[in-house]
C-alpha cells in the first residue's frame, strides 16, 4: 500500500474527485437498508411484540454483556490516551505534508456539535434530578446525593464516550489518509485480515457500523423531536403527540437533508458555527440570571468531585449491590449509545481532521467537547438540583418524570421565559439537524465505494439516509416512546462493540509499523552522513559557493520541468537499471503526468508488497517569497520535494547534481531497507564483543 499521495498540497485541500458519481457500495447498502426496514416495519405493524421482545433482549444483554461494556469503555479510554502520550502521538492523520484543512476554532465546532445532540440538553436537568431523587447507591436528597448526581451526568457523557469517538476517528484517518485505504471501518481491520477486508468480513462490519448508526441518531433525534413538542405546546399551544412529532421529524430530516447534500464545507459547517454560538448563549443566561456564585462553586466542586471519583466509576458494575435497572437505564444504556454512534461520529471526525496528529486529534476530542459538557451540565444539573433542594416539589416531579419536561419547566424559573425557550427550542432544532445531517453524509461514505478520501457517497444516498432515518425514529416512537429507542440503541450497539477491540488491536499493529519507520531513520542516520560520495574524490573548491547559490534559487516552473527531465529522470534510471543488474527485478524510473503536473518515479519492490520502495521528486509551485530579489516576469517559483511511502519529507532537491541525487535515493533506499529489516523480526538490540 502506497501512502505517498503528492496530490494533496499543504494547506490540506486535496485534488478534485473523479469524474461521475461513487459507485454505490450495494452489498453494504442492502443489508443495513433491510435490516432498518425490518425494524421499521415490525414497530409499526406490530407495536407491542416490539415492545416485548426490545425489553426481554436488553435484558438479557444487561445480564450477559453488562461487564463488558464497562470494562470496554475504561480499555478504550486508556488506548486513546497512551497511543496520544507515546510517539506515536506525534504522527500525522495525513501524509507527513499534509496539514489542516480547517482552523481550530471551525474545527472544534464540527467535532462538537456532530457529537452532541439535542439530547444532552435535556439530560442535563433529567438526569441529576433523578440521581438525586433516587441514585443508585445510599440514601437520595442528601447532600452526598447531590454532589454524586451532576458528577453521573458528567461521567455518561463525558471522556469515555469521547474516546470511542477518538478511537475510530484516528483509526479511520489514518488508514484512509496515510494509508490510502477507503475512509470506512473496515480498512481498520487490514492490519488483521489483509485484503478479505474487501470480503464478506468487511461487509459484515460496515453493515454493522451503518445499522449502530442509524439507530444511535434515531434516539437522539427522538428524544429531540419530543422534546421540541414540549416546546412548541408552551410556546404555540401545539398539542404533545405523535402527529407533531411526525411533523417535527418531516421538518427536520428536509432541513438536515439539503445540510448534507450541501457538504461539510457549506451546510454541515454553517450549522455548527451557529449551534455552538447559541448554545453557550443560552448556557450564560441560565448562569447571569440565576445564582451565579453558587453555580460556580458547584461547578468547581463537580470538577473536583469528577477527577477523584472517576477512577472508581469507570469499573463500577455494582456487583455487590441490586440496583434494579439502573444499570441497564443508565451506564450501559450510554455505553451502547456511544458505540453505535463511534463509527458515525468517528468517520466525521476522521473526514474533517485530515493533517492533525493524532497527539492534537485526541486532546481535542477529549477536551474541547467535554468542556462544554462540563459547562452546561453543571449549570443546568446544579440550578435543578438547587430547585429540588428548596423544596419545589412540582418541579422534582415534572424533572424526574421526563427530560423535556424538566428542561422547560427549569426555563419557566427564569426571567422572559418566551424568549429563552424559544431559543432553547431553535438551539434544540440546530443540534438535531447538525446530528442528522452528519450521519446522513456518513451513512451515504459507508454504503459507497469512494474513490478518493475527498469524496462523498452521492446525493441520492444522503437523502435515503435521512429518510430512513425519520421513518424509523417515527416508528419506534411509536411502540414506547423515548425507552425503546433506549432498548434499541443497547440491542444494536452490542455486535459494534466486539468490532471496536478489532479496531484497537488494527491500529496498534499499524502504529508499530510507523515506530519501525522513524527507529530505522535514527540508525541509518550516521551511516548516511558517512556513505555520501562527493563528485570527485574531493570537493572543488567552488562546491560550497554552488550549495549557496542553490539554496538562494528560485527557479521557474520551466526550469524545474527541464530538470526533472535531464537531471532526475536520467538519475533515477541509473539507479533502476543497477537495481535490476543486483537482481531486484522489475525496478523502474518512468517520467509522468497527473493533473497537468509533470513528476518521476522510481519504484523497486522489496519482497514485501505492502511496502515498495518508492521515491518520487514531485515538483510544488509557490509564489515568489518577500525575501528573495526580485525577478523579473515571474511571479513564482518551484520546489522539487522527495516523497516516499509515507508521504512529503519536505525537502527540496532542485539543483543537485547527477551524482548527489544519487546519493539521496540510496540514503532513503537504505532507510526502507533498514525498516524492512525491523518490521520483520530483527532484534532492537544488537550483541557486541565482550570487553
Amino acid at each position: 500500500m502506497s501512502t505517498a499521495d503528492p496530490t494533496i498540497s499543504t494547506n490540506g485541500s486535496g485534488p478534485a474527485a473523479p469524474a461521475g458519481l461513487p459507485p454505490v457500495k450495494w452489498v453494504v447498502f442492502i443489508g443495513a437498508a433491510i435490516g432498518t426496514a425490518v425494524v421499521t416495519l415490525w414497530a409499526f405493524l406490530a407495536p407491542t411484540n416490539a415492545q416485548e421482545v426490545l425489553g426481554a433482549v436488553v435484558g438479557w444483554v444487561s445480564t450477559w454483556f453488562g461487564w463488558y461494556y464497562v470494562a470496554l469503555a475504561t480499555a478504550i479510554l486508556v488506548f486513546v490516551i497512551g497511543i496520544a502520550i507515546s510517539r506515536y502521538g506525534k504522527i500525522r492523520l495525513g501524509p507527513e505534508h499534509s496539514r489542516p484543512a480547517f482552523s481550530t476554532a471551525t474545527w472544534a465546532a464540527m467535532l462538537f456539535a456532530a457529537g452532541i445532540g439535542t439530547d444532552l440538553m435535556f439530560f442535563a436537568v433529567y438526569e441529576p434530578a433523578v440521581q438525586y431523587l433516587t441514585p443508585p447507591s445510599g440514601p437520595g436528597q442528601t447532600v452526598e446525593a447531590a454532589r454524586e448526581a451532576t458528577v453521573w451526568a458528567l461521567f455518561h457523557y463525558g471522556i469515555s464516550g469521547w474516546g470511542m469517538y477518538a478511537l475510530m476517528g484516528m483509526a479511520m484517518g489514518y488508514f484512509a489518509y496515510r494509508m490510502n485505504l477507503p475512509l470506512a471501518v473496515r480498512s481498520a481491520l487490514y492490519p488483521l485480515i489483509g485484503k478479505r477486508v474487501d470480503g464478506a468480513i468487511g461487509h459484515s462490519v460496515d453493515i454493522a457500523a451503518v445499522l449502530g448508526t442509524i439507530f444511535g441518531i434515531a434516539t437522539s433525534l427522538g428524544i429531540a423531536v419530543v422534546g421540541l413538542n414540549v416546546g412548541l405546546d408552551l410556546l404555540f399551544g401545539l398539542p404533545q403527540g405523535l402527529a407533531v412529532q411526525a411533523a417535527l421529524l418531516v421538518v427536520g430530516v428536509g432541513v438536515a437533508t439539503v445540510s448534507a447534500v450541501s457538504g461539510v464545507d457549506r451546510g454541515i459547517k454553517l450549522l455548527s458555527q451557529a449551534n455552538v454560538l447559541l448554545a453557550v448563549l443560552l448556557a450564560v443566561y441560565i448562569l447571569v440570571t440565576g445564582r451565579t456564585s453558587y453555580l460556580l462553586n458547584a461547578a468547581v466542586l463537580n470538577i473536583g468531585d469528577f477527577v477523584q471519583r472517576f477512577p472508581a466509576m469507570t469499573m463500577q458494575t455494582f456487583a455487590y449491590e441490586d440496583t434494579g435497572d439502573w444499570m441497564s437505564l443508565w451506564t450501559l444504556f450510554f455505553w451502547a449509545w456511544w458505540v453505535a454512534w463511534a463509527s458515525f461520529v468517528g468517520l466525521f471526525l476522521a473526514r474533517i481532521s485530515r493533517g492533525r496528529t493524532i497527539r492534537e486529534f485526541v486532546a481535542g476530542c477529549l477536551v474541547i467537547p467535554f468542556s462544554y459538557i462540563v459547562m452546561w451540565i453543571t449549570i443546568y444539573g446544579n440550578a435543578a438540583i438547587e430547585l429540588i433542594r428548596s423544596g419545589n416539589t412540582q418541579f422534582a416531579e415534572t424533572a424526574s418524570a421526563s427530560p423535556e419536561g424538566g428542561f422547560y419547566a427549569l426555563l419557566a424559573e427564569y426571567p422572559a421565559f418566551t424568549f429563552v425557550a424559544g431559543l432553547a427550542t431553535l438551539v434544540g432544532l440546530l443540534f438535531y439537524v447538525t446530528s442528522a445531517d452528519s450521519g446522513a453524509l456518513v451513512m451515504a461514505n459507508l454504503s459507497s465505494h469512494l474513490r478518493t478520501v475527498h469524496e462523498d457517497g452521492r446525493a441520492g444516498l444522503r437523502i435515503f439516509w435521512a429518510l430512513a432515518t425519520g421513518a424509523l425514529t417515527l416508528a419506534i416512537l411509536s411502540v414506547d416512546g423515548i425507552f425503546a429507542l433506549q432498548f434499541a440503541t443497547v440491542i444494536m450497539g452490542l455486535p459494534f462493540a466486539f468490532v471496536l477491540v478489532a479496531v484497537m488491536i488494527g491500529l496498534f499493529r499499524a502504529l508499530r509499523v510507523e515506530a519501525h519507520r522513524a527507529s530505522s531513520l535514527e540508525r541509518m542516520l550516521p551511516r548516511l552522513l558517512s556513505g555520501r560520495s562527493i563528485d570527485g574524490t574531493q570537493p572543488s573548491p567552488g562546491s560550497w559557493r554552488r550549495r549557496l547559490t542553490r539554496a538562494l534559487a528560485h527557479p521557474s516552473p520551466e526550469r524545474g520541468r527541464e530538470y526533472l527531465v535531464e537531471t532526475a529522470l536520467p538519475a533515477l534510471r541509473e539507479v533502476a537499471a543497477e537495481l535490476q543488474q543486483q537482481g531486484v527485478e522489475d525496478a523502474e524510473a518512468e517520467l509522468l503526468e497527473q493533473d497537468g503536473i509533470t513528476y518521476v518515479e522510481l519504484k523497486a519492490p522489496t519482497g514485501d508488497p505492502e511496502h515498495p520502495f518508492r521515491y518520487c521528486i514531485w515538483p510544488q509551485e509557490l509564489p515568489l517569497p518577500a525575501y528573495g530579489p526580485a525577478i523579473v516576469g515571474q511571479e513564482t517559483y518551484v520546489r522539487l520535494e522527495v516523497h516516499l511511502d509515507e508521504g512529503g519529507q519536505g525537502y527540496d532537491v532542485m539543483g543537485y547534481t547527477h551524482t548527489q541525487l544519487i546519493d539521496d535515493v540510496l540514503d532513503q533506499y537504505e532507510r526502507h531497507l533498514e525498516f524492512l529489516r525491523l518490521q520483520h523480526g530483527a532484534p532492537v538490540e544488537a550483541g557486541g564483543p565482550a570487553n
